[in-house]
């Protein structure tokens, strides 16, 4: 069941790729419910990988996937306080690096 989001609380962003596969994400939100915390999701997002970008690496596509979802849920998460889950324990290592690959250089910048 999908919940109303209340932009005064703090958001969670629940991001997963699949190789060769697709991306998917889900906004959750713990608003106070008939006087309980319940963790309720606002949207669930998804798409297919393109050609090119099923050729990527699994952080890489854990990457692609983080920018994909903020530029999705910007209208939610745009100067809000907000959490990100992921399984990929290399992201953040790979958001702090420095790099010349172009597209990691736009994805940094993008997440700033």
């Amino acid at each position: 069941m999908l919940i109303l989001s209340y932009f005064e609380l703090p958001f969670k962003l629940y991001i997963d790729a699949a190789c060769s596969q697709g991306l998917g994400a889900a906004l959750h939100q713990r608003p106070i419910v008939d006087g309980e915390t319940r963790e309720g999701v606002i949207c669930y997002i998804s798409r297919q990988l393109k050609d090119s970008e099923s050729r990527y690496g699994a952080t890489q596509t854990e990457c692609l996937c983080l920018v994909w979802a903020l530029e999705k849920l910007h209208y939610y998460l745009e100067g809000e306080v907000f959490e990100v889950y992921t399984d990929c324990t290399g992201l953040k290592l790979l958001l702090n690096m420095n790099t010349t690959n172009r597209h990691m250089l736009r994805w940094q910048i993008a997440i700033q």
